[in-house]
């Protein structure tokens, strides 16, 4: 049951849909600042290494020997030329040898939900605020969209993290009735999981957050502000 008391943002987040009864020149949008986190794995502490080595040779002891016609046939067996040979991935990437523990943010490439019709273009996951119950709900609904579930997110806190006020370009001034666009960033990231499944979009691309502010020179100081790493 939805609570009487509704919070001040929440009551002008109401005033401001373009789904209220009252008519607005803004549009609210949540915005997902969808981010990747730095995979760092520290070395076996000594006393587990000589647990896991004790453990091993242990094993060797009570391990059952088989005669070595049985090692001939099993060498013997899967060759031929259908036989692929298995190279395993280093466990030592390319980021661990430069120690490179940067954040890594997602990208879209496609047309914005807050100027539709409009010319494809890299934007953050986002969603139209209409009829949710929190713009937390909204922004949620706008990372599912893309990736299929949550369940490989997490969402930091129930707040936007920063919000700016935007003025369409010349081209949506035409496609949208609206004169401002006020965009409520929240912050989600990765847990678990090493892909995910992106869709709903023409292109997609992990970017630091040096290489973020290229994509958006015109916000560069308000999203410089707005990541902390």
């Amino acid at each position: 049951m939805q609570s009487k008391c509704m919070t001040p943002l929440l009551r002008s987040l109401r005033a401001f849909s373009s789904s209220s009864s009252t008519t607005s020149s803004d549009k609210i949008v949540a915005s997902v600042l969808f981010e990747r986190l730095p995979v760092v794995i520290p070395k076996i502490d000594p006393v587990v290494y000589a647990f896991q080595e004790f453990s091993f040779r242990w094993k060797q002891q009570y391990r059952r020997t088989y005669p070595d016609e049985f090692f001939k046939k099993y060498e013997s067996r899967g060759k031929g030329d259908y036989q692929i040979d298995y190279v395993p991935a280093p466990r030592i990437t390319e980021a661990d040898k430069t120690n490179d523990r940067r954040r890594l943010y997602l990208l879209l490439h496609g047309t914005p939900h807050a100027t539709p019709g409009g010319k494809p273009v890299w934007h953050f996951p986002e969603k139209v605020y209409e009829n949710e119950d929190t713009l937390r709900k909204c922004a949620e609904s706008a990372l599912k969209s893309v990736l299929g579930d949550l369940s490989n997110t997490y969402f930091v806190g129930n707040a936007p993290m920063a919000h700016v006020a935007v003025q369409p370009t010349e081209t949506a001034h035409d496609l949208s009735p609206f004169k401002v666009i006020k965009r409520f960033f929240f912050k989600s990231q990765v847990i678990a999981a090493n892909k995910l499944n992106i869709s709903k979009c023409d292109d997609f691309v992990w970017v630091t957050k040096d290489e973020l502010l290229e994509y958006f020179p015109e916000q560069a100081e308000f999203l410089n502000q707005m990541i902390i790493s």
